[in-house]
C-alpha cells in the first residue's frame, strides 16, 4: 500500500473510533466519510462493509490498549505500573477516541487485554501494594466508569483517580464480596481459569 493510502486508511480508522466512542457501533460508512473529509468511495475502497471498518477500529483500539497494558507490565514497580494504567484510563484527553469497553472486550482480541489486566493485578498484589481482595474485573469496571469522563477536566479526572488509587492500596479495610468475575455489561465471565476465577457457562 502506498504511503498516502496508508495514511488515509489510518485516518479513516481513527475517525471511526471517535464516532464509535461517541455514538456506538451503529455508525455508517457515509458518516465516517463525512467526518473524515473524504468521499464514501474512498472509505469503501479500504473497507467494503461497515463490519469491516468496525473490525479494523476494534483492532486499532486493541493495539493501543495492549500497548498501555504492556507498558504497565514492563514497569519494574508493579504498583507504579498499575497506577499509570489507572491514570491513563481516567485521562479524558487520552480517552477521547477510545471505543466503549463492551465493544473492546467482545472483540476476538479481548482475551489478551484481559490476561494482561489479570497479570498486572497479580503482580501488584504479590508486591504487597495492592489490596488482596481487589479482583481483575474491578479494573475492567473502572475502565467502564472512565468512559463517562470524556467531558471532564483533566484536573478533576486526576483527582478522582487519586481517590480511587488510595482505596486500592493494601493498607485499607476489606471490601464486601464482589460476586462472580463477569463482563462489566453483559454478565458473561471473561477471565482465564488459570487466574483463579470460576468460568460461567
Amino acid at each position: 500500500m502506498r504511503a498516502d493510502g496508508a495514511r488515509n486508511r489510518r485516518h479513516i480508522i481513527d475517525t471511526a473510533r471517535a464516532l464509535i466512542a461517541a455514538n456506538g457501533t451503529g455508525v455508517t460508512l457515509r458518516a465516517v466519510a463525512r467526518r473524515a473529509g473524504v468521499g464514501t468511495a474512498t472509505v469503501t475502497r479500504h473497507f467494503p462493509t461497515r463490519e469491516a471498518l468496525i473490525d479494523a477500529a476494534s483492532a486499532r483500539q486493541f493495539e493501543i490498549c495492549t500497548e498501555v497494558i504492556d507498558e504497565s507490565l514492563a514497569d519494574p514497580d508493579p504498583w507504579h505500573g498499575l497506577t499509570a494504567m489507572v491514570d491513563r484510563v481516567f485521562d479524558p484527553r487520552a480517552r477521547r477516541h477510545d471505543m466503549p469497553v463492551a465493544e473492546m472486550l467482545d472483540a476476538p482480541a479481548g482475551q489478551r487485554a484481559i490476561t494482561g489486566v489479570c497479570e498486572l493485578t497479580r503482580r501488584a498484589q504479590e508486591a504487597g501494594r495492592l489490596r488482596a481482595d481487589f479482583e481483575p474485573h474491578d479494573l475492567l469496571l473502572l475502565m467502564r466508569a472512565g468512559e463517562s469522563l470524556a467531558e471532564t477536566s483533566p484536573q478533576a479526572a486526576r483527582r478522582l483517580a487519586a481517590y480511587l488509587l488510595q482505596s486500592f492500596a493494601a493498607r485499607t479495610a476489606p471490601l464486601p464480596p464482589g460476586g462472580q468475575p463477569i463482563h462489566p455489561l453483559t454478565g458473561v465471565a471473561h477471565f482465564p481459569p488459570e487466574q483463579g476465577q470460576t468460568a460461567v457457562a
